[in-house]
């Protein structure tokens, strides 16, 4: 093994880390970019840096579920996301179970900033908000509860 080169991937690494959480998958894809190291380097610097708790997919996951959370977006979307970055659905669970975020209102919130008490029931208003909450990844029933609850703000029945 080379040890230089083991020793600057670890650098770059660390330094990676340093600036943001990244998952496992995202960080092996980032110091792989120009194919300079083996991936046996990568694994081992991965080990390393996950050994010193300095990467953890959990953390990540918490991070990232309440940033995008407080963005406005709901577990859908989320959940998607961080497939993408190599979270697997098991663990987006188990963590979302123990953040204390509650789409339904948040959901609620989002959908009366962005439609006021100007929100009108024509079919084609609520066509254009239901494709716009569920893009922002929330479920028909946490759709269903922001337009429920924007109806009793604007007390129509």
């Amino acid at each position: 093994m080379n040890d230089d080169l083991y020793k600057a991937t670890k650098v770059k690494a660390i330094g990676i880390l340093a600036r943001r959480e990244h998952s496992r998958s995202e960080l092996k894809v980032k110091l792989s970019k120009n194919g300079a190291v083996p991936e046996e380097i990568i694994d081992q610097v991965l080990d390393y840096v996950i050994e010193l708790g300095y990467q953890s997919d959990e953390r990540f996951t918490e991070v990232y579920i309440r940033y995008r959370a407080g963005s406005g977006y709901g577990p859908l979307r989320i959940s998607r996301e961080l497939y993408a970055k190599g979270i697997d659905k098991e663990m987006f669970s188990d963590v979302l179970e123990k953040e204390d975020v509650d789409f339904y209102e948040l959901a609620s919130e989002l959908f009366s900033r962005k439609y006021s008490q100007a929100w009108v029931a024509d079919y084609k208003q609520a066509q254009k908000s239901y494709r716009f909450m569920a893009n922002r990844g929330f479920s028909s029933d946490q759709i269903q509860y922001a337009k429920d609850q924007l109806k009793l703000l604007s007390g129509d029945s």
